[in-house]
């Protein structure tokens, strides 16, 4: 059982440093917006390298040193750091300025960040923006009273996946060893009501190609003998799930039980359902997103129905994404999935499977003192207690952090709530959440000397 002493902070005095600097927070996160930093071919030329320098700019202004760009051939990030003492532990702050492309409906322009009714509107406005402007506003409002020594890292790829995160932290380890790592990049339950996510769903997914033909035929001639490929296909992504809706494919889950309950009237809402959709799968709704398996089906290849003719289609396409349960291997997931596959392709149709991303889940130790630390310091931001929830998504970094750094306690804190809708059209943060995340990792890196102890030495 790990101890509490009681810090010796002034919250009070913290806040009040908060609240002052919390304008320029503000509009720290409006420049971010500002920037669409994002890799499709649509980006304007130059975007993410203008990001990542805006950063680094932002960093400087702190009194950081050491700011560097770093690449190791994946988009651009920037490491920095404000050293206080070889003998104060040392705390890594990562977050990323990249954001997702803008593909859905927006009632604003996206690339203009908007103030309306207490929340702040524009891509990248939360997911990662706010985790940027968390990070700057806790260490402006501490100024000269830091007690760790604070390493940062900005990543400039995590939207694509992160596929050189695990080389630029070998490539750089000394500079981002840590004892405490934050990760700024998941959500709270509610505005009001602080999170520390203790557990990730892996990732894995595939692409399936079906053929039934070596060219199209007349459906008049051929048709009733012969199935086209899509119905085939169809048939066969039918069988990955239940009659209420559970993933089918043995081995996958569920691992665990959250201890959570989670309000289904708001988690409809948040997520848009249409009136009368009935949710799929069994028990409680917080161990179907957190503990448990899930398929999705996120791309289909066949003829438009504007091409369409009366011909059978001889071949389909699909890509499916499977979010693997914590704790279960996810290569050893993928393999059941297209063991599933092979095994339920009917009418003797030719298969074919192309491997695609595979990243294991996370569960996180709680049982370390910067817990402790964090879990007072976000209840007294918050002024309501830590809720420790799963998340339904993937962050395969938090895996290779944890592999690099063993020894490294790892935090995933909240900087979105229920309505961001990041990755969607009019994304958005709360600014009064924002103010609460912002002074809870003041307050934590303020404690966490106390709860850490001097002299650790592992980042040293």
């Amino acid at each position: 059982m790990v101890s509490t002493p009681q810090p010796r902070v002034d919250p009070a005095a913290i806040a009040a440093r908060v609240d002052a600097q919390f304008p320029d927070t503000v509009r720290v996160l409006q420049r971010l917006v500002a920037v669409p930093s994002h890799a499709a071919p649509s980006a304007p030329p130059g975007a993410l390298r203008r990001s990542a320098e805006l950063v680094a700019d932002l960093l400087r202004g702190l009194g950081a040193d050491s700011v560097e760009i770093v690449s190791a051939g994946g988009g651009p990030g920037v490491i920095g750091q404000l050293w206080v003492s070889d003998d104060a532990p040392t705390v890594l702050l990562y977050a990323h300025h990249d954001v997702q492309p803008v593909a859905d409906d927006w009632s604003t322009d996206p690339w203009t960040p908007v103030v309306r009714d207490g929340r702040l509107y524009g891509r990248g406005a939360a997911d990662d923006g706010a985790g940027v402007a968390t990070h700057v506003g806790a260490l402006a409002a501490l100024g000269g009273d830091l007690g760790v020594n604070v390493r940062l890292f900005i990543e400039g790829e995590e939207e694509s996946g992160s596929p050189t995160f695990g080389r630029l932290l070998r490539q750089h380890r000394d500079r981002l060893a840590a004892d405490v790592v934050v990760v700024a990049d998941s959500d709270n339950p509610a505005v009001d009501v602080p999170g520390l996510t203790a557990s990730l769903r892996g990732v894995a997914d595939l692409t399936v190609t079906l053929r039934v033909l070596g060219h199209a035929v007349h459906s008049g001639s051929f048709g009733g003998p012969v199935l086209d490929a899509p119905t085939v296909l169809a048939r066969l992504i039918a069988t990955l799930h239940d009659a209420s809706g559970a993933v089918a494919v043995a081995g996958l889950g569920p691992t665990g039980r959250s201890g959570v309950t989670l309000a289904e009237d708001a988690f409809r809402r948040a997520a848009g359902l249409v009136d009368g959709l009935v949710l799929a799968g069994r028990g409680p709704l917080a161990d179907r997103l957190w503990w448990s398996p899930a398929i999705s089906l996120i791309g289909f290849d066949a003829t438009g129905v504007d091409e369409a003719s009366n011909t059978i289609q001889p071949l389909a396409r699909a890509r499916l994404s499977l979010r693997v349960a914590p704790g279960v291997d996810a290569s050893a997931a993928l393999a059941a999935l297209k063991r599933h596959l092979a095994e339920r392709v009917e009418f003797g149709a030719e298969l074919t499977i192309e491997d695609g991303a595979c990243a294991d889940g996370f569960v996180a130790d709680r049982s370390g003192p910067a817990y402790a630390a964090a879990e007072r310091a976000l209840a007294e931001a918050f002024g309501s207690p830590v809720v420790f929830q799963g998340q339904g998504g993937s962050i395969p970094l938090a895996l290779e952090i944890s592999e690099v750094f063993p020894e490294a306690e790892i935090l995933l804190t909240g900087v979105e709530d229920p309505d961001s809708r990041a990755h969607s059209g009019d994304e958005s943060v709360s600014l009064p959440m924002l103010r609460r995340a912002v002074l809870g990792e003041a307050l934590l890196l303020a404690y966490l000397p106390e709860f850490l102890g001097a002299g650790r030495g592992a980042a040293k």
